[in-house]
């Protein structure tokens, strides 16, 4: 089956951070609903090169699926990469986007009576930010989802209003934040390899650790729960950024 290709007008671009937006893209002049699976990806093809490889970007759609055509997605602004520099400096409201997708297995867990562990840094929150607000606002029930989330300081932390409410109106729900480059108070000093070895250094078989994140942090975080903590590489499930 031939790859389909979508074309989407970007109708909104939101400032994050200092390096981080938010941009929503309309296809709704295509055929029919988008479909995908929160946690899943679409890869742009951006015209910043001739060669496939140089132009072809993967970004998680960070929304859940509204039933409309809107897709939301967050990036960072990388100074080495030519495609985050061409959505920051090129694109504007009105642009039109091609991409392909969604592809990806890394999605919305099956199993919502274990215990779920999300860990990411950075842009890595975005499939998890789609994944759990499509449990709260359908009214999905899970055992329990604790998302731990770590960047450098307080102005970086991406999405914390939503989850900050999502944490008061949802027991099941809870939220941690740990900051490498500030100590504040109400945030874990360091990094989020602290705080679920803190929190989960007793292994239970009823327990899946979903990580979402630069390679580095991905590598720290296997070794800490498989050799370390010694849990079962069948509880662990990744997304690699980069």
């Amino acid at each position: 089956m031939p790859t389909q290709w979508y074309t989407g007008r970007v109708n909104g671009i939101k400032q994050l951070t200092e390096s981080t937006r938010q941009f929503s893209v309309d296809v709704s002049h295509e055929n029919g609903v988008f479909q995908f699976i929160p946690g899943q990806f679409v890869t742009m093809d951006l015209p910043v090169s001739e060669k496939r490889l140089n132009r072809w970007r993967s970004y998680s759609i960070a929304n859940r699926p509204y039933g409309t055509n809107i897709l939301e997605f967050c990036i960072v602004k990388s100074q080495d990469g030519p495609g985050t520099r061409f959505l920051f400096e090129e694109v504007q409201v009105g642009s039109v986007l091609k991409f392909k997708g969604p592809d990806g297995g890394f999605v919305i867990p099956a199993n919502l009576d274990a215990e779920i562990i999300m860990l990411c840094t950075g842009t890595g929150v975005a499939p998890f930010r789609s994944m759990i607000h499509h449990l709260v606002e359908n009214k999905i029930p899970f055992r329990s989802i604790h998302l731990i989330f770590g960047t450098r300081t307080e102005n970086s932390i991406l999405y914390r209003d939503e989850f900050e409410k999502i944490q008061k109106d949802h027991p099941g729900f809870k939220y941690s934040v740990a900051l490498s480059r500030e100590n504040k108070e109400g945030f874990h000093h360091g990094y989020i390899h602290d705080i679920y070895a803190a929190a989960y250094s007793e292994v239970t078989d009823n327990r899946k650790f979903y990580i979402c994140g630069w390679t580095k942090m991905i590598d720290e975080a296997i070794t800490k729960l498989m050799i370390d903590l010694k849990y079962d590489k069948s509880q662990i499930h990744y997304e690699l950024y980069g």
